[in-house]
């Protein structure tokens, strides 16, 4: 969805011819994959980070456009909301320190969109939902003016045919409804890119899907919408129903969403979820453009299309050098700091890959149903939740998630020293993970606590301005959340 198109009206044709080259580069993309060199070059991670823009008084400050021309950073692009701007980061690889790599690259990059957003009165915060949001940040008049996201909004209102509810139970439920899509802006997150090995592609997926309630549960950092206190994660719940096209009714046939957990454990690799997505989700922006016979092939429509299909854990593909594979993990928000997304991305992909071994033992006592259900109940208790989880040979029970996640973090270690990370890496990492249970305090539980100590004398409001102001303070010095005072 990064990439800019040219065009935001489509017939009957468009959408013939499209399909037709989503058939022809599924094909494609199976020939790449079985080829001898394909994903024979060095591992890497990356990440994306979707950013707020907000003025002195906490509010959010419309002017990614003018931001982007004053950091010159090619690296940075604008977000559907005008107060929303994603950071690219370079790709490291994993022989060189990539986890601290990253860290220190987001923490620079921070400091120096900080400084150039001082010029225009703005400050940039990372954080999953600005708490400070109101009704009236979004709506038409809050939209980046490209044609991608225009067209995007009109081709979803088309398939929706009416208002977008929203509707997310809590201690305070909210209900709403808007006739854009512009409540997904309210969602910020830190998505990790993964490169995996098309041989171990499956049961790291599966490995990945099996873990990721624990990385949400102990990084929540979402747990408020417009004053209302609602999941310990709302983007989870914001996200899908903000643009969900769909009119539910329990007792018919409805089509999958959009945005979506998954379908099923994966039974053979990275081309069943791309063919799942041409096959399960009609086109939405329906660009062809000219053929190519260059190998690795570019796949063009089928990557556009993919970034209209929002799996938490998407698979990704990419055509430079021999091409390659990676699984972007998108389930994890935004800040609270640089050191607490790092420590969030490397215990889950240390699990995943501590897993990915004998994540076969495990998957038979586990339905995806089951597995489905623990990704939801960690994003609405994080640290309070109970999963369904299985172990090996004895089945599968209740637990408390902060048990399950002490009891893991032995192999999310030892999955990054099998992927080649240095103990000293990541011990540091973890350790950060462990201090949180320790403390029983990630970004949201801190938001949440603090909001209960100024509640006894201020209004919601000036609770939730107030807080801001410590938790950007705060997310500026890298101090790692479990040791932010309340």
């Amino acid at each position: 969805m990064g990439v800019e198109i040219d065009q935001d009206e489509f017939d009957v044709n468009d959408y013939h011819q499209f399909q037709k080259r989503l058939e022809q580069q599924l094909f494609s993309l199976k020939e790449a994959i079985n080829s001898p060199n394909f994903g024979d070059t060095p591992r890497s991670i990356g990440a994306e980070l979707e950013l707020y823009i907000i003025d002195k008084y906490g509010k959010p400050l419309a002017k990614n456009e003018q931001l982007l021309h004053l950091a010159k950073n090619p690296q940075l692009t604008p977000e559907l909301n005008l107060y929303n701007l994603e950071y690219n980061t370079p790709p490291y690889l994993i022989k060189n320190h990539p986890f601290q790599a990253l860290e220190s690259n987001i923490s620079n990059t921070l400091r120096s969109l900080s400084e150039q957003a001082k010029k225009i009165e703005g400050r940039i915060v990372p954080i999953g939902i600005l708490p400070t949001l109101t009704p009236s940040d979004f709506g038409p008049h809050c939209m980046t003016q490209r044609k991608r996201y225009h067209a995007l909004v009109s081709q979803l209102i088309r398939e929706r045919g009416s208002d977008f509810e929203i509707n997310i139970n809590g201690k305070s439920p909210l209900k709403f409804e808007l006739g854009d899509i512009t409540l997904e802006g309210a969602n910020t997150s830190f998505q990790i890119h993964h490169q995996i090995l098309p041989a171990n592609y499956c049961d790291t997926y599966n490995a990945l899907q099996l873990m990721t309630p624990l990385a949400i549960a102990v990084g929540a950092n979402s747990p408020t919408l417009f004053g209302h206190y609602l999941w310990d994660e709302t983007r989870i719940p914001l996200f899908k129903q903000s643009i969900d096209t769909r009119h539910l009714d329990r007792y018919e046939w409805n089509s999958p969403a959009r945005v979506s957990f998954g379908h099923g454990w994966l039974r053979e690799g990275a081309y069943e979820l791309f063919s799942e997505s041409v096959h399960l989700y009609s086109p939405i922006l329906p660009i062809c453009t000219a053929k190519n016979d260059k190998f690795p092939p570019e796949l063009f429509e089928l990557q556009l299309h993919q970034g209209t299909v929002w799996l938490w854990n998407r698979p990704v593909y990419s055509p430079l050098g021999n091409g390659h594979l990676r699984v972007e993990m998108r389930a994890l928000p935004s800040g609270p700091t640089a050191i607490d997304m790092i420590a969030n991305a490397a215990f889950l992909i240390g699990l995943a890959e501590g897993y990915r071994e004998k994540i076969n033992e495990l998957l038979p006592a586990i339905p995806f149903q089951t597995a489905e259900y623990n990704f939801y109940r960690s994003a609405q208790y994080s640290l309070d939740a109970n999963l369904i989880w299985p172990k090996v040979g004895l089945g599968y029970k209740q637990r408390n998630i902060v048990d399950i996640i002490e009891e893991n973090l032995p192999v999310a270690k030892q999955g990054l020293s099998n992927l080649g990370i240095e103990s000293s890496e990541a011990n540091y990492y973890l350790s950060t993970i462990q201090k949180r249970l320790s403390n029983k305090q990630n970004g949201a539980i801190w938001q949440k606590n603090i909001l209960k100590k100024f509640n006894d004398r201020l209004t919601m409001e000036e609770s939730l301005h107030k807080m801001l102001e410590i938790f950007i303070d705060n997310s500026q010095q890298n101090i790692p959340v479990a040791e932010w005072k309340i």
